[in-house]
């Protein structure tokens, strides 16, 4: 008989279970130990000696580099919501009695839902539960996915093209695309305007990078119209100042404008699709009695349905960055 760890003899496999849960998420034998604040070598030894007791191979070793086994991916799915759930005992107990006083949440977006989608919504969660610590990372899409997959973050709010399969996206609320000019632009004395309208001028758009330039593209793509980008900006509040100093025209959606701006405003939903902003999950992900929350208060009030709460306060709370 394999000499096991005695812990494991006495049932107490939380302890294995949790470091192969952070080896299994990081993929790193090394950073899993930094997490759990233990050496390599004890990491190590856990993880073996969970092997031993379930007479099973779990991770692929190549050098530093490790990856699951299939009989290593079927304990993990088994494993992570239980390992996950006794760490997350003391919050949801007190959620049970009614107490969630206390935590943080933590939620990747990009810096255009940040500044128009989340404060009201963040306002109305800290309005609720003003003890939990809101913490909103400001990232570009394929960075937010990254921080997804590792856990880094509980959820993302923005918008999806393309779903991958390991990720969950739930549509919240579409916003519709806007063609916006300079209030002494040429378009802003028609009150028709084709796609074809909009081909002498220069478009101001975000990096090429992002889902908006790719939209716009197959949009004069599908109708055969040349175009050409003047300018290459990042933000929203960017793209709005330079075309107010009318340096191009741009195709924005109007989550964006509030009517305040000194700007042109033209409905272009004839030619450009709507756009959908919601959560990002990772599937098969254990969420915090916080995170949960914060979904349950996005799901039930969308984001601009937040704001009668920020107006029902006299002291409207502070938000987290």
């Amino acid at each position: 008989m394999s000499k096991t760890p005695r812990y494991l003899y006495k049932g107490d496999l939380l302890k294995p279970l949790k470091a192969f849960c952070c080896v299994a998420a990081t993929g790193n034998m090394s950073r899993a130990a930094e997490e759990l604040f233990l050496s390599q070598p004890s990491v190590s030894l856990q993880v073996r000696a969970l092997e031993e007791k379930l007479d099973v191979v779990l991770f692929e070793r190549h050098g530093p580099r490790i990856r699951l086994t299939p009989e290593g991916q079927t304990l993990y799915e088994l494993a992570k919501p239980l390992v996950e759930g006794l760490s997350a005992l003391p919050d949801t107990f007190r959620a049970a009695l009614g107490r969630l006083e206390t935590g943080s949440i933590n939620i990747a977006s990009g810096e255009s839902t940040i500044l128009f989608i989340l404060p009201r919504l963040v306002a109305a969660f800290r309005q609720s539960y003003p003890g939990i610590h809101v913490h909103l990372h400001n990232v570009i899409g394929k960075d937010g996915l990254t921080m997804i997959r590792h856990e880094e973050v509980d959820f993302a709010v923005g918008s999806m093209l393309e779903v991958p399969s390991d990720i969950r996206y739930e549509p919240i609320q579409d916003y519709q695309p806007k063609l916006i000019t300079a209030l002494d632009h040429p378009l802003a004395k028609r009150k028709r305007i084709s796609l074809q309208d909009l081909s002498p001028y220069g478009l101001i758009l975000p990096p090429k990078r992002l889902s908006t330039w790719r939209i716009v593209d197959l949009t004069f793509q599908k109708h055969d119209i040349p175009y050409h980008v003047a300018l290459e900006v990042g933000g929203w509040e960017v793209i709005k100042r330079y075309v107010t100093l009318n340096m191009g025209i741009s195709i924005v959606t109007d989550i964006c404008l509030s009517g305040d701006e000194p700007l042109f405003v033209h409905d272009m939903s004839e030619y450009f699709p709507s756009r959908s902003y919601g959560l990002v999950m990772k599937r098969g992900r254990f969420f915090t009695p916080q995170a949960r929350r914060f979904i349950e208060l996005t799901r039930k009030i969308g984001f601009s349905a937040a704001e009668p709460a920020l107006q029902s306060s006299s002291q409207p709370p502070s938000t987290a960055a």
